[in-house]
């Protein structure tokens, strides 16, 4: 692996895939004697917060249903109709 005339290095998709390292991660780079570690910034996006924020970008913000009402479309229950009422969930 090389540097670039940047500065700058590509991290290998298997680990940024296993450590969590999506696009947007925050990071930074400390000195540990003779090498270069770099770690995600303490406080930045989690993996799950990044998936719920890129969900939220994509819906154009806040969804207005309930888990419920989002299981039953994704079962193809009450395709199409009105909200549903507190109660109405699968009775398993």
């Amino acid at each position: 692996m090389r540097i670039t005339s940047k500065g700058q290095v590509t991290i290998p998709k298997g680990l940024r895939d296993g450590l969590g390292f999506l696009p947007g991660t925050e990071v930074e780079f400390f000195e540990d004697g003779n090498e270069i570690r770099i770690r995600k910034t303490p406080g930045g996006n989690s993996r799950g917060r990044e998936v719920v924020e890129r969900l939220k970008r994509a819906s154009g913000g806040d969804i207005p249903m309930s888990t419920e009402e989002i299981m039953r479309l994704t079962r193809g229950e009450d395709w199409g109709t009105e909200r549903l009422e507190e109660g109405d969930g699968d009775p398993r």
